[in-house]
């Protein structure tokens, strides 16, 4: 390293081994490791329980949903059917549309900004996946952070080409893609987004403002639907017996 073009001779590097010796020895760095090390546990163990739940639910969600249904009567069994069949629907139907929305708007900006030479184009583009699941700033959000990037990195026009682009494809996800991608049962009023927006932010940060949403939807749809009849459930009546006893 010393015989390379670089001003090392300035540098003490006894010194800099002392000093790495002496950290990595300290009861400081043991308590930070420590610390760390519980940390990425107990993450990699969530998310593989998630994903085992996730797996049974898929596989026995209808059976589990039944055995839960059991102990009450018959118009109550016929009910709490209609709610699972509707919250599943509903919520299905959600996360489906809104992952072809996000990945839409993905593909559209990240290629925008890789021909406009805009650095780190792909991991802006999953930014954008990402935050698509937001409703209403999510999208917006990731695209001011490309046009800033492009300020910043190329010219002030490549960011208003940047700023351009992005408009354009929030009002094609507006106009053209929410009305043929989503169900009519799942549109809200962009108060009601709002409001969903704001409590699920304030409860549960980053995750309470993407879950938000989807649940305030299936909430809804399971109340339009509680005292609505279904037709298929209920049994036919006996015309036959009426007409001989008449």
């Amino acid at each position: 390293m010393q015989g390379l073009p670089l001003p090392l001779d300035t540098i003490d590097f006894d010194e800099l081994r002392d000093q790495a010796i002496d950290f990595v020895t300290s009861a400081q760095f043991g308590s930070g490791a420590l610390s760390g090390a519980v940390a990425v546990g107990e993450f990699v163990t969530g998310f593989l329980l998630f994903l085992v739940i996730l797996f049974f639910f898929l596989k026995d969600g209808d059976k589990i949903w039944a055995f839960f249904l059991q102990p009450l009567k018959a118009k109550q069994q016929a009910r709490g059917q209609r709610v699972g069949r509707t919250a599943v629907s509903t919520l299905g139907g959600y996360i489906r549309g809104t992952s072809i929305i996000a990945l839409v708007d993905a593909v559209g900006i990240g290629i925008a900004l890789w021909i406009l030479g805009v650095p780190l184009a792909l991991p802006l583009a999953v930014i954008v996946f990402v935050a698509a699941f937001i409703p209403i700033v999510g999208a917006t959000v990731a695209g001011a952070l490309a046009a800033l990037v492009a300020l910043v990195a190329v010219s002030p026009f490549v960011a208003l080409v940047v700023v351009i682009v992005v408009i354009a494809v929030n009002q094609l996800e507006g106009n053209l893609l929410q009305p043929v991608v989503m169900a009519q049962s799942l549109k809200l009023h962009p108060l009601v987004i709002l409001l969903a927006l704001s409590a699920g932010t304030i409860l549960g940060g980053i995750v309470g403002a993407v879950l938000s949403v989807p649940i305030a939807a299936t909430a809804w749809a399971i109340v339009k639907t509680w005292d609505k009849r279904d037709w298929q459930l209920e049994q036919p009546k006996p015309l036959r017996r009426r007409a001989a006893k008449g």
